[in-house]
């Protein structure tokens, strides 16, 4: 990671917590507090999407009632650590996210009617975007000294019944987040090299 630490405009503490250095604990400790919670947000919220769109909807799972529900929908590997993690987050995007255009672009909202007459290219900006936003969402937990575990192994059809079931919201990504626990991984897993994966044209 020499490269990376010499051009980095930030310190190489920084660096690793928020990229070289983080990983993906399977177990956790300790706690996240609100305050905590809501400057993960407070963080996303900056990152660029289309149009300032911001569609990525966020909720926090923390009643024990809400956490068995979830934990119901994950795939077997995921469960246990869900139901002990100290905060859980469903990212989701909200599926009228268009209707939200004159406060996240005031003075321009020409291309709404684009999306309003294709609801196959709403959803798929929407989704798109939160995803993109969800990247955002991890490295604001890094930045705060938390680590995130990011899932997919779930029904999001039966989340999405559980939580929202009037369809105005649809999810695709579950977070853990808090302290790493002592035996939170194993051996680290290789990552491709720049070689592999960029070309210059």
């Amino acid at each position: 990671m020499t490269v990376a630490h010499d051009e980095a405009v930030i310190d190489a503490a920084a660096v690793d917590a928020i990229f070289a250095g983080a990983r993906t604990p399977n177990t956790f400790t300790g706690e996240v507090t609100d305050e905590q919670a809501r400057a993960i947000y407070e963080l996303t919220k900056f990152g660029p999407t289309a149009f300032n769109s911001q569609p990525l909807r966020v909720t926090y799972v923390r009643s024990a009632e809400a956490r068995a529900a979830l934990v119901e929908t994950l795939a077997n590997g995921n469960r246990a650590k869900t139901a002990s993690a100290p905060l859980v987050a469903v990212l989701s995007y909200d599926t009228s996210w268009q209707d939200q255009w004159d406060n996240f672009l005031p003075g321009y909202n020409a291309p709404k009617a684009m999306y309003d007459a294709a609801p196959d290219l709403a959803a798929a900006t929407g989704n798109n975007n939160a995803h993109l936003q969800a990247g955002y969402f991890i490295l604001a937990v890094r930045s705060l000294g938390l680590s995130a575990g990011p899932m997919t192994g779930a029904d999001f059809t039966a989340i999405d019944a559980a939580f929202f079931p009037g369809g105005g919201q649809k999810s695709f990504l579950v977070v853990n987040i808090g302290q790493p626990a002592a035996d939170a991984w194993g051996a680290a897993k290789p990552k491709f090299a720049y070689e592999d994966v960029v070309r210059t044209v």
